[in-house]
């Protein structure tokens, strides 16, 4: 287990923002002629970043087909089952783990189920790295296996969710988005923005959009309505209550700005009872 210290000298987290990483189960998996995955329930989360094609999955009944460089992020509950096929055969890192709040409650991940991230070499080190470091099993080796968890969580967060990726090449603008990342919920104008980044104003528009393929306001919109869905699905606030911590000082405007981004209302975001 791992409890996040204090990121800065000065600076205590929030009790809510305090988190317990659970690592169940990690491998770098080369399967072999015949392997298969009977089909079972995911326990709290798995992660697999496939190296190389050669098995089938189907998930909550839908078949798929990874090719190397996909990312299947799987919640708990998800129904999956696997075999190998064809002559090549499924080379993987998987990793089974879960994140706890203050109040013991499994934290929401909001990356999505199925992504092409690509083979990464700096994502593949650190995997490589979590595995070694688990089997030397040396003094202190689960706090760095922890720690090492953390980055990739962090590496997919940028990849799946603010799209930090092979696209974005400008550091300046991988500046910018880590900004936004972090303070999305305050006053951001592309004024601001550019100053920070040190470019023209018109400059920086245009460059991002070249970097990104949206706009800053885009983008801006987009981040704010992914940290709200995963604000949502908690259920522990209102939809107004929601717009707020989001950046949104009018909650029509953050509603239809919603819509427009996923398809769907705030509301159906929210837990039903039962679940």
């Amino acid at each position: 287990m791992y409890r996040f210290p204090p990121f800065k000298p000065g600076v205590t987290l929030k009790k809510e923002d305090n988190l317990t990483l659970i690592i169940d189960y990690l491998v770098y998996r080369e399967c072999y002629p015949g392997w298969f995955m009977k089909k079972h329930p995911v326990q709290r989360f798995d992660l697999i970043y496939v190296i190389q094609s050669g098995a089938r999955f189907t998930i909550d009944g839908v078949p798929c087909e990874p090719e190397a460089g996909d990312l299947l992020c799987l919640k708990e509950g998800v129904m999956v089952e696997a075999v190998t096929y064809g002559e090549n055969l499924m080379h993987c890192f998987s990793v089974n783990f879960e994140l706890r709040n203050h109040q013991n409650q499994a934290v929401f991940l909001p990356f999505p189920q199925f992504s092409h991230i690509g083979l990464l070499p700096d994502l593949i080190r650190q995997f490589h790295e979590l595995i070694d470091t688990s089997l030397d099993q040396q003094p202190g080796y689960i706090l760095k296996c922890s720690g090492l968890l953390l980055l990739i969580l962090h590496r997919v967060y940028e990849l799946t969710i603010l799209d930090i990726g092979a696209n974005v090449k400008d550091r300046r603008i991988q500046d910018i988005i880590r900004y936004v990342s972090r303070h999305y919920a305050e006053p951001l104008t592309v004024c601001a923005l550019a100053d920070r980044a040190k470019l023209n104003h018109a400059y920086f528009g245009g460059l991002f959009k070249q970097e990104t393929g949206d706009s800053i306001h885009q983008y801006i919109a987009k981040t704010r309505v992914r940290n709200a869905e995963g604000i949502l699905r908690t259920g522990g606030y209102r939809v107004s209550e929601v717009a707020e911590q989001c950046g949104y000082n009018d909650t029509y405007h953050f509603y239809k700005q919603f819509k427009a981004i996923t398809g769907k209302p705030p509301s159906r975001y929210l837990p039903r009872k039962g679940d």
